[in-house]
């Protein structure tokens, strides 16, 4: 039988209307369906617009340069004694397990001690990891400003011997190829959790 004797022999009893709409309604469905995320999905709440910061490259970066891409967005700071490096060690993992996805993913380090790291420095620390990851730094009220647009907390903490040591927020931030805030993953989440989310963003 025809697909077009099978259509009008189902039309009549009425039911190739009910199959129409039936599919309709299916993909609708779909369409419409929420990605999964390992971590919280902050989609809606626009954290990170206005970001303007001074790349280790020496460029001027806002939030509108790394439009077309996946975004991952830290803070840290280059004299971090653990989570840092532990940090930047795990996302130079997750670049390499991307392999060529990762040229459609930007990974940006915030450091939250301008005073030390200079882009000579964040350029020096970053790149024993992997060169793909971009620090940025700027003035000290860059970086409140720029902090209090991602809602992370930051803090110098004094030291005994007259030096001081920083204490701050280490999630991992998550836009979109639009520049949406879409993911906050803890920082001990795991590569497989942060290639996981990545990889669904990349896919939409």
């Amino acid at each position: 039988m025809t697909l077009a004797l099978a259509l009008r022999h189902l039309r009549h009893y009425g039911l190739a209307s009910l199959i129409f709409v039936s599919v309709l309604v299916a993909l609708a469905g779909c369409s419409n369906e929420k990605p999964v995320f390992t971590g919280s999905d902050i989609s809606g709440t626009h954290l990170g617009r206005g970001l303007s910061l001074t790349g280790m490259d020496g460029k001027h970066y806002t939030d509108h340069s790394f439009e077309g891409k996946v975004t991952l967005v830290f803070f840290g700071f280059t004299q971090c004694p653990d989570v840092c490096p532990t940090t930047l060690a795990e996302l130079a993992e997750v670049l390499k397990q991307l392999g060529d996805q990762a040229n459609k993913v930007q990974m940006l380090m915030i450091t939250v001690d301008p005073e030390r790291d200079t882009p000579e420095v964040l350029t020096a620390y970053i790149k024993a990891f992997d060169d793909r990851i971009l620090g940025l730094t700027g003035t000290p009220a860059d970086i409140k400003q720029v902090a209090g647009l991602y809602k992370a907390y930051y803090a110098k903490v004094p030291q005994a011997n007259g030096q001081y040591t920083m204490d701050h927020s280490a999630s991992f931030y998550l836009f979109d190829k639009k520049g949406e805030s879409r993911v906050l993953l803890q920082n001990n989440s795991g590569v497989a959790a942060i290639i996981k989310d990545l990889t669904t963003l990349l896919a939409e």
